[in-house]
């Protein structure tokens, strides 16, 4: 919403506003992206697995490290949330906050997703991005954001007052639940900020609120991640569908996704190694 100003400004409010903007952390000084070799690894790929996530639900799935993992469109404009967790521990995930302030609001090809605190490590690397054309439109929308949270039953409760269970949040729970084979109560807590794969989004320019448009994801269209650990994932296909008009109802027209697991040649890997925790944390003894 617009805010309205109740304070008179001071005589050097211009000059406070004109400050410089300083870009918070130098992406220069992350690890670099070794386009050669992940091109490498992806020549001569062989399809492990696939799943089809339908529509208003979400599945979970495993992606061993130095496996690929796509998500595809394979039948109509279809936004997906994902979440990841270290197969092992749960307690590190994806931390979509520290994977915005290192990238930008959104991610593709040579972006990294990290992992929680005290970890802080790279989980996946996006290594294809069949969407990485559209750049920023003129309202300033991108795709692939990690500045949306989930749509989630609270939410709707609040703003709508009626509830609605296939909310990506109550989607991923259910599929994490399945897959651990844990009560919805424990595997809720997991459950955390998503990447929102193949969605517009965007902050309005007037009272910088979040918006979402059309996707412009086709059939066939893909991103890929090479998992730098073994990772556990879960994807919601949204009920907002291409999230051209709203979400958290069952209005709009849904697609499935489906997810693909490809393991590269041996032969590329044989120098490659999962990456460490943090250092901060091996330093400190911090577990």
């Amino acid at each position: 919403m617009a805010r309205s100003a109740h304070a008179m400004a001071p005589p050097d409010a211009a000059a406070r506003r004109g400050a410089q903007a300083v870009v918070v952390y130098a992406s220069e000084n992350l690890p670099p992206f070794d386009a050669a070799f992940y091109e490498a690894a992806r020549s001569g790929l062989t399809k492990v697995s696939e799943l089809i996530v339908p529509p208003r639900d979400a599945r979970a799935f495993s992606v061993p490290a130095g496996h690929f993992l796509r998500i595809v469109s394979i039948e109509g404009s279809q936004v997906g949330d994902l979440n990841l967790w270290n197969q092992h521990d749960l307690s590190e995930r994806f931390f979509s906050g520290k994977t915005r302030a290192l990238h930008a609001t959104h991610v593709s090809t040579g972006d990294r997703l990290w992992s929680s605190l005290p970890n802080l490590r790279p989980m996946a690397t996006i290594t294809h991005d069949t969407l990485d054309w559209y750049g920023w439109d003129e309202d300033g929308g991108g795709v692939h954001d990690v500045i949306g949270t989930r749509c989630d039953p609270y939410t709707n409760v609040l703003l709508k007052g009626t509830e609605y269970h296939h909310c990506c949040h109550s989607n991923l729970t259910r599929a994490l639940a399945a897959e651990r084979n844990m009560p919805l109560a424990q595997a809720e807590p997991h459950v955390h900020d998503v990447l929102n794969v193949f969605m517009c989004t965007g902050f309005t320019r007037d009272t910088h609120q979040y918006f979402m448009k059309a996707s412009p994801v086709r059939p066939g269209d893909f991103i890929e991640f090479f998992a730098e650990i073994d990772l556990l994932g879960a994807l919601s296909a949204c009920p907002g569908g291409d999230c051209s008009s709203g979400h958290s109802d069952d209005a709009a027209r849904c697609y499935p996704l489906k997810v693909e697991i490809y393991r590269p040649r041996d032969d590329v890997l044989a120098c490659w190694r999962s990456p460490p925790r943090n250092a901060y944390s091996r330093n400190h003894g911090i577990v």
